[in-house]
């Protein structure tokens, strides 16, 4: 009979570590899927209190970050189809009101612009463009965080690439975005 070992048991450290080293890649991915402030700041939250909740669901420390954004992901999903079934709106979702707080301000006119267009990409494409070229996670993390096969990180990443080149087509100034040569599978 196989020795099972007891499984790890996350510690308050190993969750103020989390927090501190995963709140700003988790807020940035919540920001790029959910294109709102409030509900990007909820969802992070969300996921570590999830995080704080579960303990026993995540075994080994070092698989904490792919946990988050698993949750983090599965949640913003949740809600997209809770939204659909039960629309609502909210002075947040008004035309005139999206844009005028946050950091935007501060962002060049290139950044500006590059995240209207990965904000006008299906999430099911901006999802792993976002988890890829700006947090950095590797082909497998993705699959994982995204419960997709990595063929199919794959070919979302190339699709969502051929549309943000579709669209830096129709920009008055081109942008230069550095697409990393080499790409990271596990």
């Amino acid at each position: 009979m196989p020795n099972r070992q007891d499984p790890m048991n996350i510690t308050d450290q190993d969750l103020h570590l989390a927090v501190h080293e995963w709140y700003d890649p988790l807020y940035r991915f919540a920001l790029s899927i959910c294109q709102q402030h409030d509900r990007a700041l909820d969802l992070t939250e969300n996921a570590f209190h999830k995080l704080s909740q579960n303990r026993d669901k995540v075994r080994d420390p070092k698989k904490i970050k792919s946990w988050l954004f698993s949750v983090l992901y599965r949640e913003h999903v949740d809600q997209y189809r809770r939204n659909v079934r039960y629309p609502s709106q909210s002075l947040d979702d008004s035309p005139e009101l999206r844009g005028t707080t946050g950091h935007e301000g501060e962002l060049s006119h290139d950044a500006k612009v590059l995240i209207r267009m990965l904000g006008e990409l299906d999430d099911i494409f901006r999802a792993p463009v976002t988890l890829f070229y700006i947090e950095q996670l590797s082909y497998k993390e993705i699959a994982a965080t995204l419960d997709i096969p990595i063929g199919t990180v794959m070919s979302r990443l190339r699709r969502a690439k051929d549309q943000l080149r579709e669209r830096m087509g129709h920009v008055e100034k081109p942008l230069i975005i550095p697409f990393p040569q080499q790409a990271r599978h596990g």
